[in-house]
């Protein structure tokens, strides 16, 4: 929904701030393709590093983790009980419940990993799912404004871009204050005017620089 909404607003924006420079439909179908394809390529890289790289740095701390838990491990079965101390645990449950976890290594590194680290050492690698899901989610928003200019051209592409730019912020907001259990009014209206603002603004920026909307 986010990656969507992004594509939304990218593309409703560059659509419409470029027609109201004065560029023809074909001048338009073409920004707004290219903005599409540039945007979508780049959720998509940008969402494959930072996952990578989260993975990848998850994996060097469960090394890390593994390591520490073969050469100390005594001092590793203190650290969990503490860890289970500042939870509340009595020290006495505290102190045989990290000696049973660690009785076993991959119990061990798995609750060490979770509690400490903050990591699901059992979690599949995702980036590549990311990457991909990103890609449709932002295509998917951006090619809605863009959709009547291969039809329509001046005036009429120009309100339909509004009007299904509009509906689909509409629709878009009040999923995601469904999804968060939030006012779906309010998330609604939120989206509808941050879409706004943001046509609203490059439009008048293109118009400025133009003439007229052919």
């Amino acid at each position: 929904m986010l990656g969507a909404g992004d594509g939304l607003i990218t593309n409703v924006s560059l659509v419409l701030g470029v027609a109201g420079a004065s560029a023809n439909a074909s001048t338009v179908r073409l920004a707004g393709t290219a903005g599409l394809l540039a945007g979508a390529f780049s959720m998509a890289a940008g969402e494959l590093v930072s996952v990578r790289a989260q993975q990848e740095l998850a994996e060097r701390e469960l090394q890390v983790e593994r390591q520490e838990l073969a050469e100390e491990p005594e001092a590793e079965r203190r650290e969990l009980a503490a860890m289970y101390r500042a939870r509340g645990v009595p020290a006495g449950d505290a102190e045989t419940v990290a000696r049973i976890l660690s009785a076993n290594d991959r119990v061990a590194l798995d609750t060490h990993a979770r509690l400490e680290l903050g990591i699901d050492p059992d979690a599949p690698g995702a980036a590549e799912k990311a990457s991909v899901l990103s890609f449709l989610s932002f295509g998917v928003g951006a090619v809605l404004p863009l959709f009547p200019w291969f039809f329509a051209h001046g005036t009429t592409a120009v309100i339909s871009s509004v009007v299904i730019g509009a509906i689909a912020a509409l629709l878009l907001g009040a999923v995601i204050g469904l999804l968060g259990g939030r006012s779906v009014t309010r998330t609604a209206l939120r989206q509808l005017a941050v879409a706004i603002v943001a046509a609203g603004i490059t439009y008048g920026v293109g118009s400025l620089l133009g003439v007229s909307t052919k």
